[in-house]
């Protein structure tokens, strides 16, 4: 039932009750009634404002006066409602283009602060990585920055900078050649077949794990060890030959760096560390030889007897002379002492030389070539006496075993080749896995094990032929393995930066 205001008969907006005669009525007109009279209009009481009850009822909504009552008013009220609809959707196209805009926006720099965030963590690595060396290299950096001026007279003055002259192979070196080979030969003998007491065995090789793992020697920027070599007097030093241009001498007892050798212009792909003495011989693709003093690290002679980069670098067992090969076509024999070149010859087939390395007795020697072939050389007559065909692509490395018997080469053709030396003959040929990659060849210093590196490293047991230990530690190819002393560790390295070290734990 609706509420009807007594005074006015039409519904109250804000209704009150008299609470004398229980009538309805609409306030402002009843307020305005009793300004005047003072009574209830009904009863006749006496009658206040104050006294009046508030109704609460629901707010009344009045009905809109009629409008669309033609048609033209029904189209005029359609167009001002399709009016309305098309300003709302442009605004709400604005606000879309708007929002698209941020969105851009904001990736764009989510984007920027990913490349920044990638940048400041390679930074971070680079800076943990020299905060790890810094400790060890500090007494590399107080130790003394100059050698004797003689010492570098060859990088000073003329060996280096101008073409080197062949001083020749004169008869007191031919006569120290021949004396040493003797030495060895005599000493070989009386060994017999006789293996160190020392030795480890082929079963404990098997039992060899990884049990250090140095990320640290080079340069995270320019990633990867290209060449290692260790100390044969001192088995606790390591050399390693990196694409940052440096090599670093390091201890792996105390696992620190003692030496950090700074001067090639390009990556360092051969490094010898001297038998005798802390002396470190490097080759690179930047035509040079470099003779470093260890404890200084600094170099003492600079030796350019090539044009072209170096390939293969091996020490005479004298200590005294050195050979390389280049692939400018020639080998070259120099004096480490004075600096002097004593020799160079270019292949008989006049290609390019890939490695290089001295028999045990120090009078033949052999190179490998860019066409697939292994050759031994007399040094006593700078003369090719022997060939060894049978590889397909660049022999990419050679080693000789101790008793001098064995000649083990590699290539780019998955499988490793045995030579008998006496027979001139291949007599066995290690097939490797179809894109097997061998970077490295190494005998132990018995001559009781071969050494691989490349796609993985592994170690063969000789005149069996027989692998006893496969290493897949490395993330990327192996480049280098050595043998420790009586082949009690053994050292790899890699691409993936990282030197690796393999005993039993």
């Amino acid at each position: 039932m609706a509420l009807v205001c007594a005074l006015t008969n039409e519904v109250p907006e804000t209704p009150v009750v008299s609470p004398h005669s229980g009538a309805v009525f609409e306030k402002r007109v009843i307020e305005k009634y009793l300004l005047e009279n003072g009574c209830d209009p009904i009863s006749g009481k006496e009658l206040k404002s104050e006294d009046l009850i508030e109704l609460k009822t629901p707010a009344l909504v009045k009905p809109k006066p009629p409008s669309a009552t033609s048609i033209p008013a029904t189209l005029k009220t359609m167009q001002d409602e399709w009016d309305a609809l098309m300003i709302h959707s442009f605004t709400q196209r604005q606000q879309l283009q708007t929002t698209r805009q941020e969105l851009s926006h904001a990736l764009y720099q989510h984007d920027a602060a990913c490349r920044v965030i990638a940048r400041l963590n390679k930074e971070v690595a680079a800076a943990r990585e020299a905060l790890a060396t810094l400790k060890p290299q500090a007494g590399v950096m107080n130790a003394p920055t100059t050698i004797p001026q003689p010492a570098l007279a060859s990088e000073a003055g003329g060996a280096a900078a101008h073409p080197m002259e062949q001083a020749g192979m004169n008869a007191e070196v031919i006569q120290k050649l021949q004396d040493k080979a003797t030495v060895l030969t005599q000493e070989r003998k009386k060994r017999g077949r006789t293996v160190p007491e020392d030795l480890v065995s082929p079963d404990q090789v098997k039992s060899f794990l990884t049990v250090a793992s140095h990320p640290g020697l080079h340069s995270a920027s320019v990633p990867g060890i290209l060449a290692l070599d260790i100390n044969s007097a001192d088995h606790s030093k390591i050399l390693t030959g990196g694409n940052d241009k440096n090599a670093t001498v390091f201890n792996k007892d105390t696992e620190q760096v003692v030496a950090i050798l700074k001067g090639h212009t390009k990556k360092i792909t051969k490094v010898i560390y001297h038998p005798n003495e802390d002396t470190v011989i490097t080759g690179s693709p930047d035509m040079n030889i470099r003779i470093w003093h260890v404890p200084t690290s600094q170099t003492q002679l600079l030796l350019g007897c090539h044009d072209g980069p170096v390939t293969g670098l091996s020490l005479h067992p004298t200590g005294d002379y050195l050979l390389s090969t280049s692939s400018d076509k020639h080998w070259a024999f120099s004096d480490i002492r004075t600096g002097r070149l004593l020799t160079k010859v270019i292949d008989t087939a006049e290609v390019g030389l890939t490695t290089a390395q001295f028999h045990p007795d120090g009078l033949i020697f052999g190179t490998g070539t860019v066409d697939s072939q292994v050759k031994i050389w007399d040094l006593k007559e700078q003369s090719n006496v022997a060939n060894f065909p049978g590889h397909t692509g660049p022999i990419s490395a050679i080693s000789f075993s101790e008793n001098g018997y064995y000649l083990a080469t590699a290539a780019d053709d998955a499988c490793v080749k045995l030579w008998d030396l006496r027979k001139l003959k291949n007599f066995k040929t290690i097939q490797l896995d179809d894109g097997y990659e061998v970077k490295d060849l190494c005998f132990d210093q018995s001559g009781t094990y071969l050494a691989i590196a490349g796609t993985d490293v592994r170690v063969y047991l000789c005149k069996q032929w027989q692998d006893l230990k496969i290493f897949n530690d490395h993330t990327a190819l192996a480049t280098g393995v050595r043998f420790g002393k009586h082949a009690q560790y053994l050292a790899s390295t890699s691409m993936d930066r990282t030197l690796k070290l393999y005993a039993i734990e």
